[in-house]
């Protein structure tokens, strides 16, 4: 399957992407290549393979959230080291953009 620099610059446009000129002619280039190899994995007969999702054997480990009290001296004393707040609302910086 070839994906030419027009579908290119269709999906640059519907994603909201400027692409230079030479963005435009790598990526039709390495979409192509994608979408090659994908045609060639579609010819594998894989009558009688299980299907997976992972073969790590990991699982997501979590905790349960445990609430630790401690006294109002100790409290305060942490709230006052913090560098911006608003009563007892701890203001840190934005991790995501504006965009």
């Amino acid at each position: 399957m070839s994906i030419n620099q027009e579908t290119i610059k269709h999906i640059a446009k519907l994603s909201r992407l400027s692409l230079t000129d030479h963005e435009i002619v790598l990526f039709s280039k390495q979409l192509t290549d994608v979408f090659t190899y994908i045609d060639t994995l579609n010819e594998v007969n894989t009558d009688g393979v299980e299907e997976t999702s992972q073969v790590t054997g990991l699982i997501n480990i979590t905790g349960e959230d445990v609430v630790q009290t401690i006294d109002a001296q100790t409290r305060e004393k942490l709230l006052q080291q913090f560098p911006s707040r608003d009563n007892d609302v701890l203001r840190v910086q934005k991790v995501l953009g504006d965009q």
